[in-house]
């Protein structure tokens, strides 16, 4: 049998990104019916053939994250029974990344458990961005492909010319993405130290590096209910630090995170659109990039063959 190629499906997280892909592999997002009853219980139907083919499903991990969960699960299920060539699971945000390890007795391990979901019930691959802990890739028997907004964030920040950088890692873990930053805007690069006394809270303890008369470029990979950024932002402006622009890949935006950050010393927010904002009215201070560029070169380069490497700076 000879293959279909490759074809694209869209869950109902987020059609808009899933879209601009197909837009941009000169091709269309496949019809696959997807129903929800009235007990909540979901129901799809690919309507066209899935045999042999390369599927790609486009699902985000966004809010209600255990339902698009359940629905993406569904529609590999559904490929696979089809008699799909291969199964790749698109997830621009991987949920439940943040709990990647055991912080304290008889917790879960959450993101092995979506991890061994997917490869259960029939993912071939995984492709995802900047996520939590890049330690999840370990979780995977199957390959995954991590991808970074890094290089979108980079371009459009040296477009800016901003005056008198200093980049801003909020935690010991963006440090490393922090200091990449740093080194291609050719900036001084700063770290926040902080303690979390329960989930989403965050209480800044001190700065390591000179923030004095600069202008902090803060680097995050999720931006939840906006307190911890908030916290970053008035520490940084204890250290007569000017205001900021903060960048941030997965714009969650739970709760009032939006007004959150709707803020005096914040100059601009620049997110991504791993994760729809369609349904938030957004200030005017807020920049969206779209990743659907760089998911459409992955999947060009996998079906082709090719090394994703190609798609990272030098060294990343």
């Amino acid at each position: 049998m000879n293959s279909r190629g490759f074809m694209l499906f869209s869950g109902t997280s987020n059609p808009e990104l899933a879209e601009k892909m197909a837009e941009c592999l000169d091709t269309e997002p496949g019809r696959v019916k997807i129903r929800r009853f009235k007990s909540g219980e979901i129901y799809i139907h690919y309507e066209e053939s899935v045999r042999n083919a390369d599927v790609f499903l486009v699902q985000t991990m966004s809010r209600p994250i255990n339902d698009h969960l359940m629905e993406l699960l569904l529609m590999v299920d559904a490929a696979k029974r089809a008699s799909a060539r291969s199964i790749n699971a698109v997830i621009p945000y991987f949920g439940y990344a943040r709990q990647e390890k055991k912080d304290a007795p008889r917790e879960p391990i959450s993101a092995k458990v979506v991890a061994d979901l997917l490869h259960t019930v029939g993912v071939n691959r995984v492709i995802t961005i900047d996520l939590h802990a890049p330690a999840i890739q370990g979780f995977f028997n199957i390959p995954m492909d991590h991808l970074t907004a890094l290089d979108l964030m980079t371009e459009y920040l040296k477009k800016k010319r901003i005056e008198n950088p200093v980049v801003v890692s909020p935690d010991a873990g963006r440090a490393k993405t922090a200091e990449k930053l740093a080194t291609y805007l050719d900036a001084p690069f700063a770290i926040m130290m902080k303690k979390r006394p329960q989930h989403n809270e965050a209480s800044i303890t001190h700065i390591v590096g000179k923030v004095s008369g600069r202008t902090p470029i803060i680097i995050e990979d999720i931006i939840d209910t906006g307190g911890t950024i908030v916290s970053v932002i008035e520490g940084l402006r204890e250290k007569g630090a000017r205001a900021a622009t903060v960048c941030a890949t997965h714009p969650v935006f739970s709760g009032d995170a939006v007004r959150k950050l709707d803020h005096p010393a914040i100059r601009e927010v620049v997110i991504t659109d791993t994760v729809p904002t369609a349904g938030k009215t957004l200030p005017e201070s807020f920049t969206v990039r779209s990743v659907a560029p760089l998911l459409a070169k992955a999947i060009r380069l996998i079906e082709r063959g090719g090394s994703i490497s190609t798609l990272f700076r030098a060294g990343m």
